[in-house]
């Protein structure tokens, strides 16, 4: 990586937006490998590469990049004629990220909708809060699709 601007200092990015995603609720090394990820200019990165970015073992990134790829945060590939495994940051992660919540929500919406008759049914407190909530997950899942395609004309505009 070859900074361009004389402010340029990645490990310092790394530490404060691995912090601020750690105070934001995600574990600390999914955090600063996510943050690596992000600050490398390719995106791609082995565990071993990014275990010593962030003076960790190569095992200790193993479990860190297994909970980003569940989150849907970075992705696995097969390096070219090699067996090694590079991680993957999209250069879009954050609209990959919030888009995946639909994915996140559908099986909470469905067992809350389940969950209405087992609480008691409608007209009930417990009831009528699982429905309440059913509802929200699903408006929150079609206004995210709609910022989706707000998003996607407006990434086209900032030609990327």
């Amino acid at each position: 990586m070859t900074p361009t601007s004389p402010a340029a200092d990645p490990a310092r990015f790394v530490e404060r937006f691995g912090s601020a995603l750690t105070a934001a609720g995600m574990q600390r090394l999914p955090s600063r490998v996510f943050a690596a990820l992000l600050a490398d200019d390719d995106g791609r990165m082995t565990a071993a590469e990014i275990g010593e970015v962030l003076a960790v073992s190569p095992a200790s990134v193993s479990g860190a990049v297994r909970s980003l790829q569940q989150l849907r945060m970075i992705h696995r590939e097969r390096e070219q004629g090699s067996r090694r495994d590079v991680y993957v940051v999209a250069d879009d992660a954050w609209h990959d990220v919030m888009m995946n919540s639909a994915n996140l929500y559908a099986p909470l919406t469905q067992a809350l909708r389940d969950g209405v008759d087992q609480v008691g049914g409608a007209g009930t407190t417990a009831g009528d809060r699982l429905a309440l909530s059913v509802a929200f997950l699903e408006f929150v899942t079609e206004e995210m699709q709609q910022l989706s395609e707000r998003w996607d004309k407006r990434r086209a505009e900032l030609g990327h």
